[in-house]
This record gives structure tokens, C-alpha cells and sequence, in this order.
């Protein structure tokens, strides 16, 4: 599989991650036998890297690893204190508003709720001439979201708790969209990805822009769009 390296210097590499692939065995994913991709990363002649963040199983794109793990605390301190820029793209549901905050708390893996605040921007509504039930249209919205903070499958939480989930959402999705695209569309995978970070290096100083292309299946998606787009 190929892992994309987006920005490399002598402290930190950023890659592009594809999606359905596990940053890094643990307990949650004990089911899932495929390499991860701090195995990959380190295949790649990256013996010590060490992931500072971390993305969903099915989310694709922008991921930073350090070289080794003394560089790791200056990095997740980024993360800490917010200095670090997110920015992901995603397919949702309905028609959405123009912009707007979703500030709902979202529950860690040890049970406890957590305060979790997500900006977003819709830059694109889409209506198909594909049936889901019980509608004989479908409407769609190409959102940018950027957390402020980093919670556990946060963005798919929240956009579920506007009733606009992310398409391809097994566990916070809708399902009757989820099996249109399956079906309809053969598109089965997450719309959700990391498409940029921002911050400042902690080391040089300098700020640092990086963008991830998008996986294929994004170009599917708007290649089959404009087969059956209204309007």
C-alpha cells in the first residue's frame, strides 16, 4: 500500500493516510489483522516514527509522525494548546446550513463526556436522482469542518447530532443512505478526511501548510454526480 509523505524535515515526516487502515493496533481494533500504518511508515525506512495524533480507522488523509520520541511532547503539545489547525472535508446528509458551531460534549472510551466544539462550512449542496427511502430524491452537502477540540470520532458524532451524518457512517451514519451508496453508487467507503493542517514548528519556527489529496473514490463520487445531479 502506498503511504504518501507530504512533508519531511529532521524531526517530523507528515503522511497522507488512506483510509480503512488502522494508525495503530490496540484493544478497540483486536479484530483487524492488516498492517498499520505506523507499521507501513516504518517500512518505509522510518524505524523509530511515532504517530503524535491520530485519525479513525476509515478516515483517510494528513497525519504527522515524529522521527523519534523525544521530538513527541513538543508535538502533542501543539495539540494541547490548540496551536494546531485541522481542517477535514465530508459528506453529509440533507441540505445544510451556510456555517454554523456544534458545541456538544462527546463521550471518551473510558465513558466520560467531554467538552467538544466543531466550526463548520458548507461548500456545496447536491441533489441526485437517486431514490432513498421513503424519498424519490436525495440531498447531499459538501461540508468543511475544523474541530477546536480532538475527541474520539467527534466529527461523526457531531454531524450526527445535527441529523446531517457523514455518508458511509456505519456506527453514526444513516442507513438508508449508507446502503445507496453502497448499491446505487458502489461507493462504500467513509466521506470523511483530514484535507489540511497548519501550525507552527516547534522546532524551526517556521509555519508549516500541508494538504492531502483526496482518495479516488472522492473523484468517483463527483464523476457520478454529474450523471445525476438536478439542476
Amino acid at each position: 500500500m502506498e503511504i504518501p509523505v507530504l512533508f519531511e524535515d529532521e524531526v517530523c515526516l507528515v503522511v497522507n493516510k488512506p483510509n480503512n487502515l488502522l494508525v495503530h493496533h490496540s484493544h478497540f481494533a483486536r479484530n483487524i489483522e492488516t498492517p498499520s500504518l505506523v507499521e507501513l511508515v516504518r517500512g518505509l525506512g522510518y524505524e523509530s516514527a511515532v504517530p503524535v495524533h491520530r485519525l479513525d480507522h476509515k478516515t483517510s488523509g494528513a497525519l504527522i509522525f515524529v522521527k523519534s520520541n523525544e521530538y513527541a511532547s513538543d508535538f502533542q503539545q501543539l495539540f494541547d494548546s490548540k496551536a494546531i489547525q485541522k481542517t477535514y472535508a465530508a459528506l453529509l446528509r440533507g441540505h445544510i446550513a451556510e456555517s454554523g458551531i456544534i458545541d456538544s460534549p462527546v463521550k471518551n472510551e473510558r465513558g466520560n463526556y467531554k467538552e467538544a466544539l466543531t466550526h463548520y462550512r458548507c461548500l456545496q449542496h447536491f441533489e441526485l436522482k437517486m431514490a432513498v427511502e421513503p424519498y424519490p430524491t436525495s440531498r447531499y452537502s459538501l461540508v468543511e469542518f475544523t474541530p477546536e477540540t480532538g475527541r474520539t470520532h467527534q466529527l461523526r458524532i457531531h454531524a450526527n447530532k445535527i441529523s446531517h451524518p457523514i455518508i458511509g457512517d456505519p456506527k453514526h451514519g444513516n442507513r438508508h443512505h449508507n446502503h445507496a451508496f453502497q448499491e446505487q453508487l458502489q461507493l462504500p467507503d467513509l466521506f470523511l478526511h483530514a484535507e489540511r493542517l497548519e501550525f507552527v514548528h516547534p522546532y524551526t519556527q517556521e509555519l508549516v501548510k500541508i494538504s492531502a489529496d483526496f482518495p479516488d473514490f472522492w473523484e468517483m463520487f463527483f464523476e457520478r454526480v454529474r450523471m445525476i445531479q438536478i439542476g
